[in-house]
């Protein structure tokens, strides 16, 4: 009992810690693929945040055709050793190679979740302030458009109505549950 006691908290912030950062490494690896605005507030911020630690990352692994994979690299890193934590707090012992391969689903599945809340964060804010300029907007805008415009031509809008977010939302679901439980089958991942 008094074990779990501080353990509990422990993987939570382990998970809360190292899930932010992580999320704002994948924002900026992102926004390097959609060419976002840099010169957004928000694109500003998590440039501040993440150059630190992808620096010295590129001079080892440099990007090529416009894919950052110092980025993807320190993801899988960061995700690696979050995983190893939690592990080790849970009392499984130290474990190296499984935490690197069960980091893959649990990106893939953040990479898509990204996706699906920006869709929806855009869809609301479209209903409450439309038309409304803001750095949030703008950014979450520049990331959701690579996926909404093959949509909007695919399905145009129908009395004004654009239905291309609630389409890629079901694609983004239907991708979620074909790709993650073979990933997580062949990882052997216990995390879910």
């Amino acid at each position: 009992m008094g074990n779990s006691y501080f353990t509990n908290p422990l993987i939570f912030l382990v998970q809360v810690l190292f899930g932010a950062y992580i999320l704002v490494v994948m924002l900026r690896f992102l926004m390097q693929w959609v060419r976002a605005d840099f010169y957004n507030p928000l694109s500003q911020f998590v440039v501040k945040l993440t150059t630190p630690a992808l620096r010295p990352l590129r001079r080892i692994i440099p990007g090529f055709g416009g894919v950052d994979f110092a980025s993807i690299v320190l993801m899988w890193l960061l995700k690696s050793v979050e995983l190893m934590l939690v592990v080790s707090l849970m009392g499984g012992g130290f474990a190296l190679l499984g935490p690197i391969l069960w980091s893959i689903p649990q990106l893939v599945d953040l990479l898509i979740n990204v996706f699906l809340f920006a869709i929806l964060i855009q869809v609301i804010l479209s209903w409450v302030n439309p038309g409304s300029y803001n750095p949030v907007t703008a950014m979450i805008f520049s990331l959701t458009e690579p996926l909404l415009r093959p949509a909007r031509r695919m399905i145009p809008p129908i009395s004004g109505l654009d239905l291309s977010p609630m389409v890629v939302m079901i694609g983004l679901y239907l991708l979620k549950m074909l790709l993650l439980p073979p990933l997580v089958m062949l990882t052997g991942s216990p995390f879910r």
